[in-house]
């Protein structure tokens, strides 16, 4: 197989977001990604693999508020409330974005993308949950490979504002 840009290194992680890392002074991340056989692509995926709470994953999901893409990071065990999202931003319509412009802002792909490090800046809002943890996982730029971090050294280093969109169960 050929070593392409979408190869991922020797660390684990997808080389854009190895480089990221690197650039943000977080080199010794590197030597602390997880990489998996099988895929950790969604939530319950990676916590399975880990052996962690679902509330323990980060998950980095891009939403269009009006069109523009936006960056928000839901623990795993919850899922966005778009309204909030809505309200949050003041905008008219939020809606999960398409395939194709998670690749295009983010630079990975959905299942892959990570909080930070990404292609183009976008306006990052984080859930308040995440900060109930010592320590969340979150996707190393690829569905195989995922981090961890302590939830507010996440929180800044995404450039996120602290939120509450989560749902709340009925």
């Amino acid at each position: 197989m050929s070593m392409n840009n979408t190869e991922d290194d020797n660390t684990g992680a997808n080389p854009r977001f190895a480089d990221a890392l690197r650039e943000l002074g977080l080199a010794d991340l590197l030597g602390r990604i997880r990489r998996f056989p099988d895929a950790t692509r969604t939530a319950a995926e990676a916590a399975a693999a880990i052996g962690c709470e679902l509330s323990e994953i980060c998950k980095s999901l891009i939403f269009a508020a009006d069109g523009v893409p936006v960056l928000v990071l839901m623990d795993g065990a919850s899922r966005v409330d778009v309204e909030l999202v809505r309200r949050e931003l003041g905008v008219e319509k939020v809606t999960r974005a398409k395939v194709d412009v998670v690749r295009e802002t983010t630079g990975y792909a959905i299942g892959g993308v990570p909080p930070f490090g990404h292609r183009t800046k976008t306006r990052v809002l984080a859930d308040r949950s995440l900060l109930a943890h010592d320590v969340v996982w979150a996707a190393a730029g690829n569905p195989h490979a995922v981090f961890p971090m302590e939830p507010k050294e996440l929180v800044a280093y995404a450039g996120a504002t602290l939120v509450d969109v989560r749902e709340q169960s009925s």
